[in-house]
């Protein structure tokens, strides 16, 4: 097990994900070493595409992998959302020039497995980072010297503290919160990744486009240096399965967006296995630390997708955890209590304003043309509107 560093045992992390590992790799920078707990068999990310703003693109070039980051990722023209019935351009956001120097970054896109490999490489790379496979974390004993993690086998890890990156379903979170299981929206995602010459031309540009229709959004752009391209397809269903990766139904896609575009079937059209997710997130939470124990990501506050933040804001926690930890000389209960009121009201407002967002992408009848009346027409440039999230941490 890791011990050097500032420590003499090293920070005890709870999952491998994004979340989990651009923790370790922001201590590390800060010289804490540590060792990365992920259940699973292999350190790997399914899902497909994901959206990075500014934001985020800031936090990069704090974890030194900017330039591996631009090297893979696809960086559109515009944000676009269209009617899924009519066709109608709503709005639009130019993610040129202009955007880019208001917010001194650019927005990209960027397949979720490529940002993973991406951190894991660069955590490979750093002798304060121990990382280990199948182990599966469902308990933990506090001391006065430190923080104990129990896996399922009853393996056990010593640590001078822990940090629980283990997503909506946290096993910690559930000893320290205690709030139950996730609230499940009743929206269905589906998901796939075409190669780029498979595309549809009508469809083909080099934009972010999300087709807003009746309880329904399809959403598509490049990955992948433009290479391969992402569909993501969301209805409301009361049919779910709880988890990210199981197979969906093609016929029920087809019947939740029979009377939209042809643009929309152009696509659902071409995919012959999709992939689905149920989309759950919590209320939001002011506190989720204990002692020389909290939690990071979706582990503290799970969000729903229509905000396109959430591994964004997995990735800001660990800059703000680290940096927070060595200005508090390695005092674990004062970090983490200083971390929380750092962070619960920018999250809380993520995980709120995606909810939001989510009834405007689905508005249907009335509220879809209330929707149209206050968005079109307005500059693609006047970015007031998204300043509060992608002018990012100071």
């Amino acid at each position: 097990m890791v011990a050097s560093g500032k420590l003499s045992k090293p920070i005890i992390i709870v999952g491998g994900g994004i979340g989990g590992c651009a923790c370790a790799l922001a201590l590390s920078q800060k010289g804490y070493s540590s060792i990365i707990l992920e259940q699973a068999n292999e350190f790997g990310e399914i899902g497909a595409g994901i959206q990075l703003g500014p934001n985020v693109h800031k936090m990069f070039i704090r974890l030194g992998i900017e330039k591996e980051i631009q090297d893979i990722a696809f960086y559109p023209n515009n944000l676009i959302m269209n009617d899924a019935e009519t066709g109608e351009e709503i709005t639009r956001v130019d993610l040129g020039i202009d955007f880019r120097e208001r917010f001194k970054a650019p927005y990209g896109v960027i397949h979720r497995s490529d940002l993973h490999d991406t951190i894991i490489n660069a955590c490979r790379n750093s002798s304060l980072i121990e990382m280990q496979i199948s182990v599966k974390v469902t308990d933990f004993d506090e001391t006065e010297f430190g923080v104990t993690a129990i896996g399922e086998n009853n393996e056990v890890y010593e640590g001078a503290a822990l940090i629980a990156a283990d997503g909506l379903w946290s096993n910690i979170r559930s000893k320290i919160v205690g709030d139950g299981d996730p609230r499940v929206s009743g929206h269905i995602a589906y998901r796939a990744v075409l190669p780029i010459d498979e595309v549809p031309e009508p469809v083909l540009n080099d934009d972010v486009v999300l087709w807003a229709g009746p309880k329904t959004h399809l959403v598509h752009y490049k990955l992948r240096r433009g290479e391969i391209f992402n569909i993501v397809a969301v209805f409301h269903s009361d049919k779910y399965e709880e988890g990210w990766d199981a197979f969906g139904d093609p016929k029920e896609l087809e019947d939740k967006f029979k009377n939209e575009r042809p643009e929309v079937h152009m696509l659902l059209n071409k995919i012959e296995s999709w992939r689905m997710w149920v989309l759950c997130d919590r209320e939001p939470i002011k506190h989720w630390s204990r002692g020389k124990v909290t939690l990071l990501g979706d582990a503290a506050h799970p969000m729903l997708q229509y905000l396109a933040a959430g591994a964004g804001m997995a990735i800001e926690d660990s800059v703000v955890l680290a940096q927070l930890l060595e200005a508090n000389d390695s005092d674990f209960e004062t970090t983490f209590k200083h971390y929380e009121q750092t962070r619960y009201l920018r999250t809380g407002r993520v995980q709120t304003t995606a909810r939001i967002y989510g009834d405007i992408y689905h508005a249907a009848g009335v509220v879809s043309e209330l929707r149209t009346m206050m968005l079109s027409g307005r500059d693609p440039k006047n970015y007031d509107g998204v300043a509060w999230l992608y002018d990012g941490l100071d």
